[in-house]
């Protein structure tokens, strides 16, 4: 089995796909289905949980399938490790014409299918890297994956109609196709979600006995840092399970970082060592942050373009309704476009501050009119 590269840049011409079928009813299925409904796909639901179909399909997202009624495409939105089954039970029931799956690992599914006897030429593994910390139907939403990438992994079997009608899902559903070889997205994935999301499991798991004294002086940079841990652990157990090598790579890296760091904190701190010694342990602490510093600015910026430093205008705001939506309107009227908003809570007080992101040389006018407003700056 030859995995093929391809330039993500090249258009071909994308079939109609006039009829879905969601099998697994959560986040990323339900969110699938409410899109297409927005284009009136016809959707038909499908779900080992009857209140996961019943949800989703009050929620509008579609249609209960009935075995027997046979799609364009059928997307296959269970964990990694049973996407092999499930797609080869489709096939025998020829629930569909052709056939793709939401994974967020892609070597392990392609292998599985292949071992099963499944028909590769009809099927095209899939990814699309967008989601939330919340799971479930009721988590859905229509805009999950506007301008967010969408990898797919055709192999030198799959037929040329099948990429074409998974292409013309891609585009339904707003997102930006990416081709790419399963075993090569197994390791971006592990860099940029996988291995990021046991990191950030590990400082959340350092709060679970924190002292409520410390929790109550956390800021927005533990919130920040932990905002994916609070993820479904047994949706992520088996996310990581099928791509174990590439994220234990990641996460031995990280952990010899952290080791040097701590060594180098514990140097800088002990008195009995030269002065030169604590300053070089120092250095190499500067020189971590720094790489990060790096690694942070090479994060792709708003449509995959690259990435911007914007400046921000930090207003306080009340707890109250409407108050987003008048600064906002203010914006709007001072011709200032918000890039991103970002707000941090004040402990024990109805109030907080809200980080506006704008371009430089717009800050200047959105703060005037903000004065102009009444409004209190930080």
């Amino acid at each position: 089995m030859r995995n093929l590269w391809n330039d993500s840049r090249e258009k071909p011409l994308m079939s109609v796909v006039e009829s879905v079928l969601v099998v697994g009813t959560g986040l990323i299925g339900t969110s699938v289905a409410l899109a297409l409904r927005e284009h009136d796909v016809t959707v038909y639901l499908a779900d080992k949980n009857p209140g996961a179909v019943r949800l989703a399909r009050e929620l509008g997202a579609g249609t209960e399938w009935e075995p027997g009624v046979r799609a364009d495409l059928a997307v296959i939105s269970v964990p990694p490790q049973v996407v092999a089954e499930q797609l080869k039970e489709l096939q025998d029931q020829g629930a569909a014409r052709f056939y793709t799956d939401v994974a967020s690992v892609k070597a392990v599914p392609l292998a599985d299918a292949v071992r099963l006897g499944c028909d590769v030429r009809s099927y095209v593994a899939g990814h699309p890297l967008a989601g939330r910390e919340r799971s479930g139907p009721a988590a859905a939403r229509a805009d999950l994956f506007l301008g967010r990438p969408w990898a797919y992994c055709p192999i030198e079997e799959t037929s040329p109609e099948a990429v074409e009608t998974l292409l013309g899902l891609i585009k339904l559903c707003g997102g930006e196709a990416v081709r790419v070889a399963a075993e090569e997205h197994d390791r971006a994935v592990a860099v940029v979600s996988h291995a990021p999301h046991v990191t950030a499991a590990a400082v959340a798991a350092r709060l679970a006995e924190a002292p409520e004294r410390a929790l109550g002086l956390a800021g927005q940079g533990v919130r920040d840092v932990t905002r994916i841990a609070a993820g479904d652990p047994a949706l992520w157990t088996g996310i990581l399970s099928g791509n174990a090598l590439p994220v234990a790579e990641v996460l031995e890296a990280v952990a010899e970082d952290l080791k040097a760091a701590a060594s180098a904190l514990r140097r800088s701190a002990a008195d009995e060592d030269p002065a030169a010694d604590r300053e070089a342990a120092m250095d190499w602490v500067t020189g971590l942050l720094d790489r990060g510093v790096t690694g942070t600015g090479r994060i792709p910026g708003k449509h995959g373009g690259p990435a911007r430093t914007y400046a921000a205008v930090t207003v306080l705001v009340g707890d109250r309704p409407g108050e987003l939506a008048k600064l906002f309107q203010i914006a709007e009227d001072a011709g200032v476009n918000i890039e991103d908003v970002r707000l941090e809570h004040a402990p024990g007080l109805p109030l907080g501050a809200a980080e506006l992101s704008v371009q430089p040389p717009a800050a200047a006018t959105l703060a005037e009119a903000l004065r102009r407003h009444g409004w209190h700056l930080r």
